[in-house]
């Protein structure tokens, strides 16, 4: 199986997210260029990375730098926290004087925390069980609160990781071959998010990165795990969630602005992903 691109769905207003797997919810191989941290919450965790097994104890923490593939094998009796936030988060241009770019700190960086100082490991540990339980009680100020944790833990690491014992080859191999397809799909998205409320069909994309519609079919299932169709549709229904959540305005006008041809399909497309009519929906956001 080849690795597919994932696109975390950030539900915040800031790039970060963190929840909780069972060690029963197995991960396919796939790579994002968000950076992603593993803390092992309980029992041992089973991760795959270039062609090992890296198996986590109870307590431990892993990262994988951007562009990294990387899966999750079955591991019963575990529970693991997965935190992954985008790299945009932190304004290098005003924030970096002299210190390696945070790309360069997480790819040349030792990832498993059993090879980090005592004092670091502990540090981080207490840093993500906090960022986790801001993100699962939602206080008032969450967002500078998570920022808050998240640049400590940067600054951790710039203090005290330190680098890996062999060469991070395959890391910057993962990164560069993997740069081309993440611009070539940014470009992708990018034309979606300006147009996603006009009719958009596969030739049109195609076209407009330069591809055959058919090589462009396989280029996107390859690198996503979905057709295109599937990832504007998806786009389309997140969209109408979002004008549900914060408009109270008629149905026809949110099938029209997440860029539904009509309510009557918007009503059975959005049915179909969510489980829930859009008002049902709606009137769900608004229990009490």
């Amino acid at each position: 199986m080849s690795d597919y691109l994932e696109i975390p769905e950030f539900e915040d207003s800031i790039p970060f997210r963190t929840f909780l797997n069972d060690g029963m919810t197995i991960v396919y191989p796939h790579w994002h260029k968000e950076i992603e941290i593993i803390y092992s919450r309980k029992g041992k965790v089973n991760i795959g990375v270039d062609e090992d097994i890296v198996q986590l104890e109870e307590g431990e923490i892993f990262f994988f730098p951007s562009g990294k593939a990387h899966y999750f094998l079955a591991s019963p009796d575990s529970e693991r926290y997965v935190y992954q936030f985008n790299l945009m988060l932190f304004d290098e241009r005003i924030l970096r004087v002299s210190e390696d770019s945070l790309l360069s700190l997480f790819e040349s960086g030792e990832p498993l925390s059993r090879n980090w100082p005592q004092s670091l490991a502990q540090k981080a540990t207490e840093l993500l069980v906090h960022l986790y339980e801001v993100e699962e009680s939602k206080p008032v100020g969450m967002n500078y609160l998570t920022l808050g944790y998240l640049y400590q833990l940067i600054g951790e690491f710039y203090l005290h990781l330190p680098r890996r014992s062999t060469p991070a080859v395959s890391t910057k191999r993962s990164a560069i071959q993997h740069k081309d397809t993440l611009d070539m799909l940014n470009q992708v998205f990018e034309y979606v998010e300006n147009r996603y409320r006009e009719i958009i069909t596969l030739e049109d994309v195609a076209k407009f990165v330069g591809f055959s519609p058919y090589y462009f079919t396989r280029f996107f299932k390859t690198n996503t795990g979905q057709t295109f169709m599937q990832f504007l549709t998806e786009y389309r229904v997140n969209q109408a969630k979002f004008i549900l959540a914060n408009e109270n305005i008629p149905m026809i006008e949110v099938a029209e602005k997440a860029g539904f041809a009509s309510v009557k399909t918007f009503h059975h497309v959005f049915k179909d992903e969510v489980g829930q009519s859009p008002l049902q929906y709606r009137k769900n956001l608004n229990k009490p």
